[in-house]
């Protein structure tokens, strides 16, 4: 488990350098639209095609920061549970359900980039549509990876409280 978490500590760095560096791509890019459409009315064919990709890759991202973060959206029915051993276990099985249901989005979406690739479709500039699309399993992976760290912990931490 210690490795596990070490190596997501690892792509929680990478993931919010790829933030930084896309955003700031994006400012960049979208001033530069507007500067060129506005002083000599022309603008980057492709532009906001790219735009639109890096919006997905920054949600993605930041989505997967935010299960590493416990900052995802959740709802929480059974909150008002006086004790905390139940607690823990209900967040434990809806934190490793969410991993699962996580896992089969990221094989869906697997299955849909190879889609992609095998249907040879193009963006622009010649760029595959499926190079754009491989956030979307890689998230779904990593997002389901962690939910079932944090239901690991979880249940690991109601089963020495039950212990105790």
């Amino acid at each position: 488990m210690h490795i596990l978490k070490q190596v997501d500590r690892f792509l929680e760095k990478i993931e919010g350098h790829l933030i930084v560096l896309i955003l700031s791509l994006m400012i960049v890019l979208s001033f530069g639209q507007m500067l060129l459409r506005n002083f000599f009315d022309m603008g980057i064919v492709w532009g906001d095609t790219l735009l639109r990709q890096w919006v997905l890759w920054v949600g993605f991202l930041g989505a997967s920061i935010a299960v590493r973060h416990d900052k995802h959206i959740s709802i929480e029915v059974f909150s008002g549970l006086s004790s905390l051993f139940w607690k823990r276990i209900i967040k434990a099985f809806t934190r490793f359900s969410a991993g699962i249901i996580s896992g089969f989005l990221a094989w869906a979406a697997w299955s849909f980039m190879l889609f992609e690739k095998d249907a040879e479709s193009v963006l622009f500039l010649n760029i595959p549509v499926w190079i754009f699309q491989t956030i979307l399993p890689y998230s779904f992976m990593i997002i389901a990876i962690r939910f079932i760290i944090s239901g690991a912990v979880f249940f690991e931490n109601s089963s020495g409280q039950a212990l105790k």
